[in-house]
């Protein structure tokens, strides 16, 4: 078993102290050299074994070559500083050295980059670093936006990641934006500050995002925009600018770290939903759970650290700030607004007149008076629309033959509002009285969405379509006894059930039971009275009068 130099040095002592053996009986015993034992006598420590001297490097004949390099790159642009394979191209083309391999100019490189770094700053005064911040509870906080992808609606696509983070107990509000908009930006603060329940009492750092400042002037000094300076008025809170570039996002490193913190834990893989406000009430739902979480090199957690930090807060306005804009565009003949170079559909009916519009961070409203006659998401992509089908059918009866074509139908088949059942009816109807019929048909089927529920519908369809009638009053009836759920108590099938028409149909048994009522059928409240009334009196009144004579007759006399 190998020993140790110290074992041994310490047992030559305890017998050396124990026994009084010499320096040679000590030698023969443990089988060491009489120097190793007179250096064990001499000090319990072992001496270091002297190293031996180093090798000569391949490198030395162009150590001073490389060093000039890394030098250079001290002021160079910071994606354009040499490289391994770089210095390497360099030393073969500039001094015919090719005699080092990759790993070896690697290592000299990692070991001279930074002292050639501190050689550099030495002597100066001002040296770069960090200083560990103490923050107080309920002064400071930090906000920043983060990208990221996800799938909308079955399509891939960059949003963005607003974070409020609180710098004394780390507790962060998270939401998730179309862009990093103006109206994004306060709708963020506005949310951030509700789940809060208070403003932070001296400022909130951020860096130069251009949602709130126009121009960068000298030093600290920002022309902000007026939207912003109105914000902070109405929620009484001071604003510090960060420096331009890299050195200032160390000056808000916590936010930072969050945002990538929360991007890579909570949405990697990208999420799956139908719309962001979905994905907010799951963000919503994790900043709860996070409560819990320990921030490394803290005892307590981040709820516990907020509820000390929460009565700090300064109180929020009475108030709510509205974050959005109003716009007032024209409609254009196609039945579309234009708002920030992307197109939204509105009611056909407002066709060349103006419209109030609401821009909101996720949505785009559009209001008649004031109420809201469509609603959008808020489109991010120059030149693209969103059409409602529901906004063209009073133009698609009058043109039934632009139906097929439509965007707003490509768009309802995409979004799942225009179902596999329309496309039967629509298929029946047209089969039964033609394609402009047919097509007309189910349009005023889809009026009726304006009615009644979507769900009632699609079912008053698939019962139409079982007994095979296509007529729209029968599906609005038979939407209504969805909703009401009377199928089995209201249904009276017709007297001759070989014959299918618009009014009736009968309901065979291979078919589910489905029955479907009359439209003359339709069952009165039966008669309080217990007998009929004897109308022999009006008999007589309604029997014609006995003929006068010529002699009676009016302008005669007797």
């Amino acid at each position: 078993m190998h020993r140790s130099r110290e074992w041994l040095f310490e047992k030559i002592r305890r017998v050396h102290r124990e026994q009084g053996l010499s320096g040679r009986e000590l030698a023969v015993r443990f089988k060491v050299s009489r120097n190793t034992v007179r250096k064990a006598l001499e000090s319990p420590v072992p001496p270091k074994r002297k190293s031996p001297p180093p090798r000569p490097s391949v490198l030395e004949p162009v150590k001073g070559f490389i060093d000039a390099m890394l030098r250079e790159d001290l002021e160079a642009p910071a994606k354009q500083k040499h490289t391994i394979p770089r210095i390497m191209e360099r030393l073969a083309a500039e001094h015919d050295f090719e005699m080092a391999g990759l790993t070896t100019v690697y290592d000299y490189v990692a070991k001279r980059r930074p002292q050639i770094r501190a050689e550099a700053l030495e002597g100066r005064r001002h040296l770069e670093g960090m200083v560990p911040q103490a923050k107080r509870p309920g002064e400071e906080a930090e906000v920043d936006f983060a990208d990221f992808w996800l799938d909308l609606a079955g399509q891939r696509r960059k949003c963005v990641l607003f974070t409020l983070r609180l710098s004394y107990s780390g507790k962060a509000v998270h939401r998730v934006y179309a862009t990093a908009s103006q109206e994004a930006f306060l709708e963020g603060h506005v949310e951030a500050f509700t789940v809060l329940g208070g403003v932070p009492s001296v400022h909130i750092r951020y860096d130069n995002l251009k949602p709130a400042v126009k121009q960068v002037l000298f030093g600290r000094s920002r022309l902000e925009s007026a939207r912003w300076a109105s914000f902070k008025s109405w929620y009484q809170f001071s604003a510090f600018y960060c420096a331009p570039g890299e050195d200032g996002a160390h000056e808000k490193g916590g936010v930072e770290h969050e945002g990538g913190r929360f991007r890579r834990k909570h949405l990697v893989p990208p999420p799956q939903v139908d719309s962001l406000a979905e994905l907010n009430e799951r963000l919503a739902a994790i900043d709860v759970a996070e409560d819990a979480r320990h921030i490394h090199g803290r005892p307590t957690s981040i709820g516990f650290d907020f509820e000390a930090e929460r009565e700090k807060l300064r109180p929020l306005p009475a108030d709510g700030y509205d974050c959005g804009i109003d716009l007032t565009p024209t409609v254009a003949r196609n039945s579309r607004i234009t708002v920030r170079q992307c197109y939204y559909s509105v009611p056909a009916k407002f066709i060349g007149t103006k419209v109030r519009v609401k821009l909101r961070a996720n949505e785009l409203w559009v209001f008649d008076g004031r109420k809201v006659v469509a609603r959008h998401p808020r489109l991010t992509r120059r030149y693209t629309y969103h059409d409602l089908l529901d906004h063209y059918l009073e133009i698609l009866l009058v043109k039934p033959g632009a139906f097929a074509g439509a965007s707003a139908l490509a768009q309802a088949r995409a979004e799942g509002g225009f179902t596999k059942v329309h496309e039967a009816f629509w298929a029946a109807a047209k089969k039964k009285a033609g394609d402009r019929e047919g097509t007309r048909m189910l349009i005023e089927v889809l009026l009726l969405h304006r009615q009644l529920p979507g769900e009632a519908l699609v079912a008053a369809m698939e019962t139409c379509l079982r007994i095979g009638s296509v007529s729209t009053d029968l599906v609005a009836i038979e939407a209504r006894k969805a909703m009401e759920g009377t199928d089995a108590d209201d249904a009276e099938l017709l007297a001759s059930p070989g014959e299918t028409t618009a009014d009736s149909a009968a309901a065979s048994p291979g078919q589910d039971g489905a029955q479907v009522i009359s439209l003359h059928a339709r069952r009165l409240p039966p008669d309080p009275r217990q007998a009929l009334p004897d109308m022999s009196k009006c008999d007589r009144l309604l029997s014609p009068l006995p003929s006068r004579t010529s002699q009676t007759q009016k302008g005669h006399g007797a």
